[in-house]
């Protein structure tokens, strides 16, 4: 079949906290998609997906959803069920890495280092804090910083908007111990760990939604000004966790580097996305740039690497 021939269909939006991300991803990758020659329908992912795909019957589905149902096994199964190929990885992959603390005791297991963490429920908080600050509070299961709160060393008591009706993010929390140092990024492609992004966060306190989505809310240094050994070695912890995992196609693995006392540091993997988001000015997209691949390339060998059973 040729690319003119093959009907992608582009699912976006969701209804997880991340739609407004998803349409971006999903709309930036049906237009290069289209540009590439591809038949493209774009949908707007909502309940009655299952009954929308079965009437469209397409070749492929590309998967441009973030969040709950989108990255954590559930459209997959949706897809699985209806024999439709899909990129990015499968049911028990996506929501093993959904699953932070999940992921890190696979990761682990293979040499990856990952910070001292551990999950409770957020009504557990009290008057002391669970772990000696400073510390991050995370929920368990959501995307683009949703939800994370940092807890300095000199705060005198753990975060109220914890236990407060405001928290929206479910009520299994992961409080892991926070990570002095700079902010960086690795994707992998297939079984290839591509390049290392650092990224600067300006004026914010870490990479949080703003930072992340917002112009200019930080830049990204591709490839990262950091030593080869350092370098290598992000790389191949990335490669290990997306393998561990069961990652397939496209996955980036984020890192935090402590270099304030020698070279060597500390280098910590806190987690791994198999769903980055994929406008042309993201990370993965960026990256792939700095390894050779174009936005159209990079996409197409995504739509071409799609299938079951992953």
């Amino acid at each position: 079949m040729t690319t003119q021939q093959k009907h992608v269909a582009v699912l976006m939006g969701g209804f997880s906290s991340e739609r407004p991300v998803s349409l971006s991803s999903g709309n930036a990758c049906a237009d290069a998609l289209e540009a590439e020659g591809y038949r493209v329908t774009r949908v707007d992912v909502s309940h009655n997906v299952a009954t929308v795909l079965d009437e469209l019957k397409p070749d492929v589905a590309f998967n441009a959803l973030h969040g709950p149902f989108g990255e954590d096994g559930a459209i997959q199964g949706v897809l699985e069920f209806l024999q439709i190929p899909y990129t990015h990885s499968g049911v028990l992959a996506s929501a093993l890495a959904m699953d932070k603390q999940k992921a890190k005791t696979i990761v682990k297991l293979v040499g990856v280092t990952v910070a001292e963490a551990k999950v409770m429920n957020r009504f557990d908080f009290t008057s002391a804090h669970p772990m000696i600050p400073p510390y991050v509070v995370k929920p368990v299961a959501e995307g683009s910083s949703f939800g994370v709160v940092i807890v300095k060393a000199d705060q005198p008591h753990p975060p109220q908007i914890i236990t407060s009706a405001e928290w929206k993010y479910g009520d299994r929390v992961m409080v892991e111990r926070y990570i002095h140092g700079r902010e960086l990024t690795c994707a992998v492609m297939g079984d290839v760990a591509l390049g290392v992004t650092e990224i600067i966060p300006t004026g914010h306190q870490f990479y949080d939604y703003d930072a992340k989505y917002v112009a200019g809310g930080s830049k990204h240094e591709c490839p990262a000004k950091i030593s080869p050994k350092i370098y290598q070695k992000i790389q191949t912890m990335a490669l290990k966790a997306h393998q561990a995992i069961g990652c397939r196609g496209v996955s980036r693995s984020d890192f935090r580097y402590d270099d304030r006392f020698s070279e060597d540091g500390e280098l910590v993997w806190l987690e791994v996305n198999t769903q980055p988001g994929m406008t042309p000015t993201s990370l993965v997209p960026e990256i792939a740039a700095e390894a050779g691949h174009t936005f159209g390339e990079l996409l197409r060998w995504m739509v071409e690497d799609a299938s079951c059973l992953r």
